[in-house]
């Protein structure tokens, strides 16, 4: 294959039938299945710690130990959260979206979504 072959984009056909693939479809839904709950987890706790600080300051300002309060242990707690998801999510796309992405990235480099007896040294070319 010549380099003109490799370097070759791909055309908005070729990304059509990626995206209508059964592949993709699944990734979208491995993904959908992880994000949407966890993104909704996570501001429901992030709400509870704003209403909480607004609407019950005598409850957040209850002394734990020396002069750390619930308050302060609660916004602490936000950022652990969000490394806690972080975590999660690399581990969650390590193990169920990156190798299908990875199959998919790979087939979309060897032109393998391309319409059957279409002329793939045609298109658009990478300067």
């Amino acid at each position: 294959m010549s380099e003109h072959e490799e370097r070759r984009l791909l055309t908005p056909e070729e990304y059509l039938e990626a995206q209508n693939s059964p592949e993709f479809v699944e990734l979208k839904r491995r993904f959908r299945r992880f994000a949407f709950p966890m993104t909704v987890a996570f501001l429901s706790w992030y709400l509870l710690f704003v209403l909480l600080s607004t609407y019950a300051p005598d409850f957040m300002s209850t002394e734990v130990f020396g002069n750390v309060n619930l308050g302060l242990l609660f916004g602490l707690a936000q950022f652990v959260t969000t490394f806690a998801i972080t975590h999660l999510y690399v581990a969650h796309a390590d193990k169920r979206t990156d190798p299908i992405a990875d199959e998919m990235r790979t087939r979309l480099e060897a032109h393998e979504f391309a319409t059957p007896g279409r002329d793939t040294t045609e298109g658009a070319t990478r300067a």
